[in-house]
């Protein structure tokens, strides 16, 4: 990429350049994922827990039409105040750039600018996929787009809780990308800890899982990997509230004509007033555990060499 758009943050690149270990940590969570002030507040959470691990984060977002790879507290707090910060995607990007404003990145941006920079661990929330009602909206996230095409391990409690599960799983293993279990069989569903969908293969050393996925990129096939880490026992939503407001998000949804990217704030908003905040307590202690394995993942992978 053209250096004036793309900068690496020192700490970030004197990592990369001595192989050391180093996590990709998505904005969206900062400008649209959380109520604010809380997304700031754990977007820094989430760089403690990388750091706490032994790696370096690196937050990347979009301000005055340059990707930043490691965001200062004040770029995020910059990124923070500015007003309908858009989240940039794959077919978004390059506007957003070239318009020199600001943008919050997804999971598939994110994914593509961290393998610009060669960061090869990504932690995320939840990855979107197949939404409900696909076969009438054709409503697929980019995010699966992103894992057929760009090979960066992502670290996420499943795919968003308001997808088609099933279909997302499948559509996975279509594009070739796998799924990876830490310390779990079944593939997670984001506030929920079990969906009852079998996931490739469970891994409870991350040595290992670290010489798996080694082995998935030297393979050559170009895809993504998804290493799936439940919510914290603890932490998981009462399986009652789970459902009631998860079907009263969908009625809604469906009624109100919600599509695209603004469904996942239009859920955890809902959500939040049917929970009574549980879900935001859940959703912040996913995040941060995602990037606590996340840094562990990316120093087992720079072990290797």
């Amino acid at each position: 990429m053209n250096e004036a758009r793309f900068k690496i943050a020192d700490d970030v690149k004197r990592a990369l350049a001595a192989h050391r270990a180093v996590v990709a940590l998505e904005t969206t969570v900062v400008s649209l994922g959380l109520p604010a002030p809380d997304g700031v507040q754990v977007a820094r959470d989430m760089e403690a827990a990388v750091t706490a691990s032994g790696a370096v984060p690196a937050t990347i977002g979009v301000l005055d039409g340059a990707v930043r790879v490691g965001m200062s507290a004040a770029e995020l707090d910059a990124l923070a105040a500015t007003p309908d910060v858009p989240k940039l995607n794959l077919s978004n990007f390059a506007g957003a750039l070239v318009a020199r404003g600001a943008g919050s990145t997804t999971v598939a941006a994110t994914m593509l600018m961290a393998q610009h920079a060669g960061i090869p661990v990504f932690a995320t929330g939840g990855i979107g996929g197949v939404h409900r009602g696909v076969a009438e909206t054709d409503d697929v996230s980019a995010d699966l787009t992103a894992l057929s095409r760009i090979p960066v391990a992502v670290v996420c409690a499943g795919a968003k809780a308001i997808l088609d599960l099933p279909r997302t799983v499948e559509r996975l293993e279509t594009l070739g990308v796998p799924v990876f279990g830490w310390r779990c069989d079944e593939f997670p569903a984001f506030w929920r800890r079990t969906s009852g969908l079998k996931l490739d293969q469970r891994f409870d050393d991350m040595a290992q899982m670290a010489e798996a996925i080694h082995e998935h990129f030297a393979l050559g096939t170009g895809t993504g990997i998804v290493i799936a880490n439940p919510v914290p026992e603890a932490d998981e939503l009462d399986e009652f509230m789970y459902d009631r407001g998860l079907n009263g998000a969908l009625e809604l949804i469906v009624s109100e004509g919600i599509r695209g990217r603004a469904v996942t704030p239009y859920i955890l908003e809902y959500m939040q007033m049917v929970t009574g905040g549980e879900v935001v307590r859940s959703n912040v202690a996913l995040l941060k555990d995602n990037a606590r394995v996340a840094g562990e993942l990316a120093v087992a992978l720079a072990a290797r060499g």
